[in-house]
């Protein structure tokens, strides 16, 4: 039973020495019974208290974590039903499935392709995360598959067989990997649980409803596998947001621990079209799918749903930002045109990819706008004549170009007079609104 922040308080030192980072003790019990702070952010509580407190403090999703070679992929520890509410920590895990009866050299090749498979999104790296391996005939045919798969890729794996014997073979194969360990059922759950337990791995459970998965999980944890991962079996699009909504909701509204664990998907197994399959891991994704394992690997399909993922696992009130200054493009030189713009990392990645792609020289300094877009920024009073010509002074910039001329954004054209009066050695002129117009604007540039 979750305890209330009252109870909570009387079991903390109760000295407000804020070393928590909280005002109060009582403050700190209320984030703590409402999931937002870490008993261990109090040095001062006693070990019989921190016993006491323990459960109660813990995650209302338990942490799981597959790792290979200092790669690691974490699933868990949310304490929101919305992102907007507060935040989602860690991303739903991707994973890319291999059966073990498939050629070997082409499970190799086609893992080495998703392992190479990597694109610059906002200056951040989108990747897979990991790769599954099912099992389909023998221990030594497993074996081999898991064995083939590490040689060109040692990443997080997830390995899925029915019977325990043959996940053991599995295991051996994937030497210091820390696994998922996926297949247990209500009728194999004991012998898989044994299995985890020895390698120190998380397993996964799969029953065909919440209720019998709720009756295993206390078992699983008795016998001494803490990190558990649930699949409700069910295989269709409605049935899989409904398992899904009422695991996390009974987590996390209703503290209700048997249910408190990441959940693995498997959207090929839920349509034969390749369009509902890409609808059902986008749902996952959404909807509290810790992981989620596709069949088949496709740049077309994989891009969009890394997309999407970077979106929904941002914090919503946390702009993704770059660092303000001059960028140069293309190797500019002191007669290159120089372009102002907010430090909002999708409005630099837009107006840097169009001036990269034109192949013009050009100086892009980069405004501290607070991490917003520039109308947005503008409306905040954030870029204004003032800091743009801040950011003109305190970059030098007068000693980088000689023609005095700077370009400002379309949509703050509004700017123009305020500026000239804030950089009087200046020329401002007017740039496009949009950013897939510069590469024309630069032209004409160029042209004199």
């Amino acid at each position: 039973m979750a305890l209330s922040g009252i109870q909570i308080y009387k079991l903390l030192p109760q000295t407000n020495c804020k070393d928590c980072g909280f005002p109060t003790c009582l403050a700190f019990a209320m984030k703590l019974a409402a999931k937002q702070a870490d008993l261990d952010k109090c040095p001062h509580v006693s070990a019989e208290a921190r016993e006491q407190l323990a459960e109660s403090a813990a995650p209302p999703v338990r942490l799981v974590t597959l790792s290979a070679n200092g790669k690691e992929v974490k699933s868990g520890n949310e304490v929101v039903l919305f992102r907007h509410e507060k935040t989602f920590f860690n991303p739903t895990g991707l994973f890319i499935r291999f059966y073990d009866d498939e050629p070997l050299e082409e499970i190799k090749a086609r893992a080495k392709e998703v392992a190479d498979y990597s694109v610059d999104y906002v200056g951040m790296a989108l990747t897979i995360d990991g790769l599954a391996v099912q099992a389909t005939g023998s221990g030594e045919q497993f074996a081999a598959a898991v064995a083939g798969v590490l040689d060109v890729a040692k990443w997080p794996l997830i390995l899925i067989a029915d019977d325990p014997e043959v996940m053991a073979k599995g295991l051996a194969a994937a030497g210091d990997v820390r696994p998922l360990i996926y297949g247990a059922t209500p009728d194999t759950w004991e012998a898989f649980a044994n299995l985890a337990k020895e390698r120190g791995a998380p397993m996964a459970i799969k029953a065909d409803s919440l209720g019998a998965l709720a009756e295993l999980t206390d078992q699983i944890k008795a016998a001494g596998v803490d990190e558990i991962v649930l699949d409700g079996g069910v295989r269709d699009l409605h049935s899989a947001l409904v398992t899904n909504t009422l695991a996390r909701r009974m987590a996390l509204k209703k503290t209700f621990r048997p249910l408190g664990f990441p959940i693995i998907s498997f959207p090929s197994e839920c349509a034969d079209d390749e369009g509902m399959v890409t609808i059902t891991a986008t749902q996952a994704i959404c909807k509290y799918g810790g992981f989620v394992v596709l069949d088949r690997f496709s740049p077309a399909t994989i891009y969009p749903l890394l997309v999407l993922r970077a979106n929904i696992f941002t914090d919503p009130q946390q702009p993704i930002q770059v660092q303000p200054g001059v960028y140069e493009i293309n190797d500019p030189g002191p007669d290159a045109p120089v372009m102002v713009t907010t430090n909002f990392s999708i409005t630099y990645f837009s107006v840097a990819n169009e001036v990269d792609g034109s192949g013009i020289p050009s100086w892009l300094l980069v405004a501290d706008a607070e991490g917003m877009s520039v109308l947005t920024a503008w409306a905040a009073g954030k870029f204004d004549a003032e800091r743009i010509a801040k950011a003109v002074k305190t970059t030098n910039m007068a000693e980088k170009v000689t023609h005095r001329k700077l370009v400002i954004p379309g949509h703050v054209s509004v700017l123009l007079g305020e500026l000239e009066e804030e950089l009087p050695d200046w020329q401002i002129l007017v740039g496009p609104r949009e950013s897939v117009d510069l590469p024309a604007y630069l032209k004409l540039w160029s042209a004199g």
